[in-house]
């Protein structure tokens, strides 16, 4: 992969033993970055996963709280105590967890360690919905129609903002993610039951009763512009990747590049992208997310840490994407420009789940058989082995495939026979559901947005 950082370290925190503050495939991914940059690794468990793998090849393995989350992998206060007693020098949170919490990322930089993600400013202001969308109009980034400010109380006021932006609009939690915390609203008549029940929903999951209204477009895709920043101001964006094949907000598969964007389109927007990173002095990796119809890009939000499609840009951009956030936190200069990133290629992903690929109910249980793809430019992402109990307390994503090849249609082949060489038994997965879709001609054309998985399952179900 590409060296895209010069030798001596500027402005950072030098250090050589970092706590991973995770599980699962992330937690394993970050163990091999670690070591391959010659790192020390401090592997954290709950209960549940004492007999996780990735374990084994820690320098220090720790059990830290019970199965829930709660006591475990949320419980701040466990997580810096347990850094303190092995000596880690930095905490690398992963995704989902604390990987977005500025209270817990200002926290740790508190108690002399480093944080690898940005600081507590950025992840805050990106955080809040509304404020971030308030940073990008500044910075120029194109965002969707609707205003930057929390939607009052009183009903005249909020029936007035929907008329001026007009039906369909869509009713959005300010702190809100993952899906959670929407509700679209197709004409008045429904406005108010929306925002009462959007709002009791964001107090109850975000902490905060706070709603904003945007245009909610109609056939739209999902794309993501891959964001690497040092401590000293340089930025550059990897690619862009295509996440448009959701269910229920949550992706099934991405890829890299997202089809029929070229350059002229989307570098403007990467440009005003890179712009408000640094407005907002952000270091580390991002990723800005968009809405994308006929020919437009609309801001939605920015994730700040790494994300689970991130190997994909991996593929195509020769960067290991996990490397760089451990060495901008250790004040590496970032010494490669944007003339000098090259994408080649395409890559795709799919999310291997742990449930039934037609009810989507979790499955927990003893992996009993595995067989995974070999081959090159075959990638598998993951922490099981046969024998691995999947455990029923967190997220179904057991496993990430990844293909690379020189043309989409190439990479769909190659995706195809890989995903026929994959067999996991024991519990249901995803794997069949999969499969179909890379059968499917109409993604084989690119002509997806987010609705279409959801659509194709429903006519499926009803054939």
């Amino acid at each position: 992969m590409a060296e895209p950082f010069g030798k001596a370290g500027l402005k950072g925190q030098r250090f050589d033993t970092v706590l991973i503050a995770n599980r699962g495939e992330v937690a394993a991914r970050i163990q091999r970055a670690c070591r391959e940059l010659g790192l020390k690794t401090v592997a954290i468990c709950s209960e549940a996963d004492r007999q996780a793998p990735y374990g084994n090849a820690a320098d220090t393995f720790m059990c830290i709280g019970p199965a829930n989350a709660a006591g475990s992998y949320l419980n701040q206060n466990a997580i810096l105590l347990a850094a303190h007693l092995t000596g880690a020098g930095a905490i690398h949170p992963g995704y989902g967890f604390l990987s977005e919490n500025a209270v817990f990322s200002e926290a740790v930089e508190r108690a002399g360690l480093a944080f690898i993600g940005p600081e507590a400013s950025s992840i805050a202001a990106m955080g809040d919905k509304i404020s971030a969308k308030r940073a990008m109009i500044l910075a120029g980034v194109p965002c969707v129609p609707g205003p930057d400010t929390s939607l009052p109380d009183d009903s005249a006021s909020v029936e007035q903002i929907a008329e001026e932006i007009g039906y369909p609009v869509i009713i959005k939690a300010a702190g809100g993610g993952g899906g959670r915390g929407m509700r679209v609203v197709p004409h008045a008549g429904k406005l108010h039951e929306a925002i009462a029940l959007t709002r009791e929903e964001a107090r109850q999951a975000f902490g905060s009763p706070a709603l904003y209204m945007e245009k909610f477009l109609q056939h739209p895709r999902h794309v993501e512009i891959q964001v690497l920043c040092d401590n000293n101001g340089n930025g550059i964006w990897l690619g862009h990747r295509d996440c448009s094949m959701q269910r229920r907000h949550q992706k099934v598969v991405e890829e890299a590049p997202a089809p029929g964007i070229f350059s002229e389109t989307i570098e403007p927007v990467a440009s005003a992208c890179m712009e408000a990173c640094r407005q907002i002095g952000y270091r580390g990796v991002g990723t800005f997310e968009f809405l994308y119809e006929n020919g437009a890009f609309y801001f939605i939000e920015m994730n700040t840490r790494l994300q689970v499609e991130h190997p994909v840009t991996e593929m195509t951009s020769g960067i290991d994407i996990v490397q760089a956030q451990i060495m901008v936190a250790q004040g590496f200069p970032l010494e490669m420009r944007q003339d000098d990133v090259a994408c080649v290629g395409h890559s795709f992903e799919c999310r291997i789940n742990a449930e039934d690929h037609e009810s989507f109910l979790p499955s927990a249980g003893t992996i009993s058989d595995l067989a995974l793809p070999e081959g090159p430019n075959i990638r598998i992402d993951t922490h099981i082995h046969a024998g691995y109990r999947v455990s029923p307390y967190y997220d179904s994503l057991i496993a990430k495939l990844i293909v690379h090849a020189p043309t989409r249609a190439e990479a769909m082949a190659k995706m195809r026979e890989a995903l026929a060489a994959t067999r996991i038994e024991g519990i249901s997965t995803n794997l069949p559901l999969l499969r179909m879709l890379f059968e499917d001609e109409g993604f084989a054309r690119g002509e997806t947005d987010i609705h279409y998985l959801e659509q194709w399952l429903r006519k499926r179900r009803a054939a």
